[in-house]
């Protein structure tokens, strides 16, 4: 299954790369603690998340959004890695920097439902993915939810990008494959996401 703007770079980052990217981003993670969000419907996620930046994503009972703080702790987040908005910089925007980076931690049987990112001002600014970790058994679709969807294989230090038509693509994870990976501390995946939230 493939769709106009969907990129993949399967081992962007090397060896080295994805250790300094996961020791940075989890000890962001430490200062802004992940939990599992509630859905609008009451549903608890499977994944834990976090964020990094001027803005996070979050949801509860009032709805999806982003934020400037914590819903839990209400602090600022932490800021985006460097090597992060390089990356960003590079592939997606070098003039407009992402104002988000949301954290994803996917235990061993965590997994995402087919959504697509729908929550941003501006759809011009592609939506930047990073895996590190565990495999990820990755579901992409077409514009509307009934569309046929294909999967593929995110692995530690896969990135991909959705720009274009692929912005408003449906798609999820269904699963992860424990053990594929030694990079995280007790297994698992980390997912980041860097996104444009507010307008330019």
């Amino acid at each position: 299954m493939t769709i106009e703007g969907f990129r993949l770079l399967p081992g962007r980052l090397d060896a080295d790369q994805q250790r300094a990217m996961a020791d940075a981003v989890l000890r962001l993670v430490g200062e802004a603690q992940a939990y599992r969000p509630v859905t609008p419907s009451g549903r608890r996620m499977s994944v834990a998340m976090t964020n990094l930046g001027p803005l996070g994503w979050v949801t509860d009972a009032r709805g999806y959004r982003y934020q400037p703080t914590h819903p839990i702790t209400g602090a600022p987040w932490p800021p985006i890695p460097a090597a992060l908005t390089a990356l960003w910089a590079e592939l997606c925007d070098a003039d407009v920097p992402p104002d988000c980076c949301l954290v994803n931690l996917y235990a061993a049987a965590a997994r995402m439902g087919l959504h697509r990112d729908a929550d941003e001002a501006d759809f011009r600014f592609p939506v930047l993915s990073v895996s590190l970790g565990d495999t990820a058994f990755f579901r992409l679709g077409g514009l509307t939810r009934s569309d046929p969807t294909g999967q593929l294989r995110l692995a530690s230090g896969d990135v991909c990008v959705l720009g274009g038509p692929a912005r408003r693509a449906y798609h999820g994870v269904d699963r992860i494959l424990p053990g594929s990976s030694r990079l995280l501390p007790g297994g698992g995946r980390l997912n980041l996401t860097l996104r444009r939230a507010a307008p330019a």
